[in-house]
């Protein structure tokens, strides 16, 4: 986002507000629980567990992005004031970003080491945290983890067993920016994912929504790279697989696993070498979120000359795809669309943008979304007020 569909270019952003809510079983749209006890070696300010309400899914989910940067800032405060007054009851918040930095003092050992918590110098203290998480309980806004999971160059820099291999040298192979990413075969790159999932589980997070679970976007991958663990297995499997493995892994919490994907997946019938390929995840997990930004389809895309441009016609397109797509496929994902909140090339996007999107899903009977803006700055016009 631009997030991975994002097959692009921007770069993000986040804040508090202070409400201790301990709360009970008898609140309306929370869940009563006590979440298992957490790793036992933990930091001064790692995160701890206590006796939390977790915010049960709503029918209807509208959410905002809320970027690591904006988490730390003043702008959460800000997002969850928006979520007061309008129609928004969801907020997916960096809990590790594609930067591979982890929002708190975290009790996950692999996240220790590397200083996944620390390495920037900034993080979340224990105290705001559960403050925000607090607030959020109290005000029946649905907190979802974001988790990255491939793109992470801090640990591929870390741990250079776990980063794609180049064919030449078998030394990391890196980008087009120059970094190095994870390899998607190795399975320890999933279990820090789950680690992660069930801190963020046992803090107060009612979901876990995981990105990037896929292969580099660039062609020469596949004549450029060496993947040992293969084992014949196309990439289209390996990411079937590695989502199977995460589900089961996080069954036993009872919480929901949620993945974004690219959205031309719904359109395109191969894995668009990343390993993506509609029929291959949407019996994976739960929830999967397709990233339908209109400005990342090329030019002539459902025979539209500039889909960013018409972003009722690119949406509808898409979704009607994704709805066939899914109905061959038993026990598929409920579809929870991404939609486009920032301008990337031509037209500027406005209000009258944002409801295009949101009016194409309506037609087609998804009525939950969820705006991405790279900088979580987010077009309040095109929002309704809370009914």
């Amino acid at each position: 986002m631009i997030k991975t569909a994002r097959i692009g270019t921007i770069a993000f952003s986040f804040a508090l507000l202070a409400c201790q809510h301990q709360g009970d079983a008898s609140v309306p749209g929370v869940v009563g629980e006590i979440p298992p006890a957490g790793p036992p070696s933990r930091r001064s300010d790692s995160v701890v567990p206590h006796k939390i309400v977790r915010v049960a899914t709503p029918d209807t989910l509208r959410g905002l992005y809320v970027n690591r940067w904006a988490a730390l800032g003043r702008k959460l405060t800000d997002l969850i004031g928006v979520a007061k007054r309008t129609e928004i009851n969801a907020l997916v918040i960096d809990v590790k970003d594609d930067r591979g930095f982890v929002l708190y003092r975290s009790g996950v050992p692999l996240a220790r080491e590397i200083g996944a918590d620390t390495a920037d110098g900034h993080w979340m203290s224990s105290s705001k945290l559960r403050a925000v998480l607090d607030t959020m309980i109290a005000h029946h806004i649905y907190p979802i983890a974001r988790i990255v999971v491939a793109k992470d160059p801090l640990l591929a820099q870390k741990k250079l067993e776990l980063a794609i291999k180049r064919k030449s040298d078998l030394k990391p192979w890196l980008d087009k920016n120059g970094h190095p990413w994870l390899d998607p075969h190795q399975r320890a790159v999933w279990q820090y994912a789950v680690d992660l999932a069930r801190e963020a589980h046992e803090l107060g997070f009612s979901e876990v929504q995981f990105d990037y679970v896929r292969f580099p976007d660039e062609k020469r991958l596949i004549s450029e790279t060496v993947y040992p663990l293969a084992n014949g297995r196309t990439r289209a499997q390996v990411i079937r697989d590695q989502l199977g493995f995460v589900r089961q892994a996080l069954k036993p919490l009872g919480m929901r696993v949620t993945a974004d994907v690219f959205g031309l997946t719904a359109t395109d019938t191969t894995d668009m070498g990343i390993g993506q390929r509609w029929e291959m995840f949407v019996d994976q997990v739960d929830v999967v979120l397709p990233m339908i930004y209109p400005s990342h389809f090329a030019r002539g895309t459902y025979k539209i000359r500039n889909p960013n441009a018409h972003p009722y016609e690119t949406i509808n397109r898409a979704l009607k795809d994704a709805i066939a797509r899914s109905d061959s496929v038993p026990n598929a994902a409920r579809v929870i669309p991404w939609y486009q909140d920032f301008t990337l090339g031509s037209p500027h996007y406005y209000a009258e943008h944002i409801r295009a999107q949101k009016k194409a899903g309506y037609d087609n009977g998804f009525q939950s979304w969820i705006l991405w803006n790279p900088k979580s700055n987010y077009t309040l016009a095109a929002l309704e007020p809370q009914s």
